[in-house]
């Protein structure tokens, strides 16, 4: 039995990928709370990984936030990400780990990279300015993976995903993503008996959003595909794989099926003097899809089991 090393198992991609892995039956699936071993501490992580020799490592682990967070700590968001998967990727290499799987984010892409945005969309364009620092650390982490191959022969791979929601998310009624954020505004107004529940922006902006279970069955068929195989559907230097749906929707519709899942039968206001954001942000994901793996939760059924089984937080 392989012995997994599962950095951010508290985290929702890290815990999803826990779990996945416990279905498969892994039974040695080593973790480490924050209070256990510092990511950003080099010697903490270097003597963990010597110790422990995993024979796979997923790096879940990162510092993450919504806009406001990004644009507030910019500095912490470049430097701890940096540090957490540098000392994550050189201890594993120093260690003698073969596979690794990096986790990054869809927010690699430029801003106006053509929709669906492809792999090879990476660095051709300017990145959205509120998360750029996020997006640069995530950037250095698929090149970290890609340059330790070519000069180590390590099998490290990367996996980026679309928007993701589900068990574990954040419900933090400023600092949440989108999701979570109309589930709770929602789940409150019925609560309240609300006539209304307003949602920011026009409603037309569409955005693509993954079931984070789906994730962790795609992040651990990627980590297991055969090496051959692997390589003829990347590059050396283009080695990153898209995870998503490859379907998009309004938020307008998100906010309808969010309504639908909670009760809700009031009016739905979308306040136009707020930002819309981005137009459209969908991934392509025809490698994955020809790497052999789709995803198998639709986005209403998602949502209610993630409302019936979360709402408890708000």
């Amino acid at each position: 039995m392989m012995k997994i090393f599962v950095a951010g198992h508290r985290g929702m991609v890290g815990s999803a990928i826990a779990r996945h892995l416990n279905t498969l039956g892994q039974t040695r699936i080593i973790t480490r709370t924050h209070q256990e071993m510092d990511l950003l501490d080099p010697q903490a992580v270097m003597d963990f990984m010597q110790a422990e020799k995993p024979d796979q490592v997923y790096l879940a682990a990162a510092k993450v936030g919504g806009i406001h967070a990004n644009n507030t700590f910019p500095a912490e968001f470049i430097h701890d990400n940096l540090v957490i998967e540098t000392n994550v990727i050189q201890a594993a290499r120093k260690s003698g780990v073969h596979k690794l799987l990096f986790l990054g984010s869809s927010c690699i892409y430029p801003r106006n990279a053509a929709q669906p945005m492809a792999e090879e969309a990476l660095l051709t364009g300017p990145l959205e300015p509120t998360n750029e620092p996020y997006a640069i650390a995530k950037i250095a982490g698929i090149k970290l993976c890609e340059s330790y191959n070519r000069q180590y022969g390590t099998d490290y791979r990367s996996v980026m995903p679309t928007n993701l929601y589900g068990p574990g998310d954040n419900y933090h009624p400023e600092n949440s993503h989108v999701i979570p954020a109309l589930l709770r505004r929602f789940h409150e107004a019925v609560q309240k008996q609300a006539p209304e529940v307003v949602i920011w922006g026009s409603g037309t902006p569409k955005r693509e959003f993954l079931h984070v279970d789906d994730m962790a069955a795609a992040t651990v068929h990627v980590m297991n595909l055969d090496p051959a195989t692997y390589q003829a559907h990347t590059q050396p230097m283009l080695s990153h794989i898209n995870v998503g749906t490859g379907i998009d929707c309004t938020i307008r519709e998100l906010a309808q099926t969010i309504a639908k899942v909670t009760g809700f039968t009031g009016r739905l206001t979308f306040d136009t003097t707020k930002p819309d954001g981005t137009p459209r942000k969908l991934l392509d994901v025809s490698k994955l899809k020809a790497l052999g793996w789709v995803p198998s939760i639709p986005l209403e059924q998602g949502l209610l089991e993630v409302y019936r089984a979360e709402s408890f937080k708000f």
